[in-house]
């Protein structure tokens, strides 16, 4: 009998929507959150992060990355400062495994702790009509990156698709009946899959346990997300991500691909190839409900001139897409 395999994400739930709406909110439930607290939830964190802590304020938010001492991520994940703790969103695929590394080094840190907060609920949010009847104030999160305090908990402006949809983290820390009601006024307009495809459209990857600590953080585009400080004091992996950086010596990043007419999308780690040579792989992918597929995926700068890349194990070839940011590595590149 064969051995069982794990479905894909993509797998597991329905197909993105080729023409998303533009307003919605879904939740996402793969989404945990953890709270950082007691008397040096900074200081433990800024040891192990990428992300200076001191980035990090009631009314901004950041990225980071927990890396092992080769500077692989091992985690990715986004910052929030609620009441003076740090709150942090991991997915659940890889939480465990992640926090269970972090609390060898909690150890060290008395009378702090990381607790999951298993009442919370994560929210995704395309367009700003529905962040405007969370808050009078929402107008204010202009960037990136912005965040707000609301009685319920936090509402975070994330990085926009490349075609210019803005998007919204809500992280609902208390019953909030406000957002109950737009639910029941059946205003799920979007699905999972849905936010999945605007996160690929915005550049903003999700480490699954296939890949996890496989990627220096600048292969997955992380300082353009400023999910980097390059000038904070010393943490895990530092001296590996700071040569990348101060020597020029990124041979990969993350590029956004199509495939078109696809039977299912690839899993995390399904190989890019350039003729019969292997490129890069796939880090995250969605399908849609007309048969197409998107991806993120790590590709040497290499392979930039042996354009078109196929999907192993198919004849499929990918179309470049757009990403909201410029990654100047890219075109830059000499190796």
């Amino acid at each position: 009998m064969p051995e069982a395999t794990t479905p894909a994400i993509s797998d597991l739930s329905p197909p993105a929507h080729h023409n998303c709406p533009e307003s919605g909110i879904v939740e996402l439930p793969g989404t945990a959150l953890f709270r950082v607290s007691g008397k040096d939830p900074r200081k433990f964190l800024h040891g192990q992060l990428t992300q200076s802590l001191d980035e990090v304020t009631e009314s901004q938010s950041r990225r980071a990355a927990a890396c092992n001492p080769k500077g692989r991520a091992y985690a990715l994940m986004l910052l929030a400062d609620v009441d003076g703790d740090i709150v942090l969103s991991l997915p659940r695929s890889i939480a465990g495994d992640v926090t269970t590394h972090l609390q060898k080094f909690l150890m060290l840190f008395r009378g702090t702790s990381m607790e999951e907060l298993s009442d919370a609920r994560v929210f995704g949010i395309r367009g700003d009509e529905l962040v405007a009847q969370l808050s009078d104030k929402a107008a204010t999160l202009a960037a990136p990156g912005d965040s707000l305090s609301v009685p319920s908990g936090k509402l975070i402006r994330v990085m926009p698709t490349a075609e210019g949809c803005p998007r919204y983290e809500y992280w609902q820390l208390a019953p909030n009946d406000a957002l109950q009601d737009d639910i029941a006024q059946d205003k799920l307009t979007i699905n999972e899959s849905d936010w999945r495809a605007g996160n690929i459209a915005a550049g903003i990857p999700e480490l699954e346990p296939a890949i996890a600590s496989q990627y220096v953080p600048q292969m997955l585009n992380w300082q353009h997300l400023d999910g980097i400080h390059f000038k904070k004091g010393c943490y895990t992996g530092q001296e590996v991500i700071a040569r990348m950086h101060y020597l020029g010596q990124l041979k990969k990043s993350m590029f956004r691909l199509k495939l078109e007419s696809i039977d299912s999308a690839p899993v995390a780690g399904t190989g890019i190839l350039a003729g019969d040579k292997n490129v890069g792989e796939v880090v995250n992918s969605v399908m849609f409900d007309n048969g197409d597929c998107e991806v993120l995926a790590v590709i040497k700068h290499a392979a930039l001139a042996s354009q078109p890349w196929t999907l192993e194990g198919s004849s499929h070839s990918f179309t470049p897409m757009p990403l909201p940011y410029t990654v100047p590595e890219q075109s830059n590149s000499d190796d």
